[in-house]
């Protein structure tokens, strides 16, 4: 069985090929051939991720997503997760994760056994999928107080935003207009940004 497997950091200073020896060494494990790997970073709450989006794309029937946890996979909103559920059984692709071992089992032919096994899991990731997504509101909410907590403490402070740069944001936009064909990895390492960069500069972000 062949199996695609996703890896997913927040930010461009994580790394988001961390777990891959870790998820290929399970894939090994377990008997299965990797189809494709697929790495971004871009934060867990959004659905419309390229690489997720290209994995989706290229697996087809039968097939198996291997990621490392649920959370590397889903920080969505309770509708934005029903949508990517809807996605992966409508291709009628496994979901596999390496640390929720009742996963596993979809690895193996389905039988009756299988079938009360995705009926389990459906639930378990569900739940693992709803921790993950409190999990960042919680974190949301904790910045959002110590910003707050700050302005009352300094009434003249003012959060320093993140600004863009320049320089390597006209680097992308250069490279993309004199090689139009390079993929968005490849502009992404020339330039030393991140790939989602990429994608932000080309839909005009």
């Amino acid at each position: 069985m062949k199996a695609h497997l996703y890896l997913r950091a927040s930010t461009k200073d994580q790394d988001a090929l961390r777990a891959k020896a870790s998820l290929d060494a399970f894939v090994a494990a377990k008997g299965l051939a990797i189809a494709g790997v697929y790495s971004e970073n871009i934060s867990g709450t959004k659905l419309d991720r390229p690489e997720l989006m290209r994995l989706l794309d290229a697996a087809q029937p039968g097939e198996c997503i291997v990621c490392e946890s649920v959370d590397r996979l889903s920080r969505l909103s309770q509708s934005d997760w029903d949508i990517l559920k809807g996605k992966i059984k409508a291709k009628d692709l496994r979901l596999v994760i390496a640390d929720l071992p009742t996963t596993h089992m979809l690895i193996e032919d389905k039988g009756m056994t299988g079938q009360i096994m995705e009926v389990i899991n459906s639930m378990l990731l569900d739940l693992m999928a709803t921790m993950a997504r409190l999990d960042q509101e919680k974190r949301v909410e904790r910045i959002r107080q110590g910003l707050e907590n700050k302005r009352i403490a300094d009434p003249a402070w003012t959060p320093k935003g993140k600004s863009k740069n320049v320089e390597k944001w006209e680097k992308v936009q250069m490279l993309m207009t004199k090689h139009p064909t390079m993929s968005a990895a490849d502009i992404a390492k020339l330039a030393e940004v991140g790939i989602a960069t990429v994608y932000r500069i080309k839909r005009g972000a």
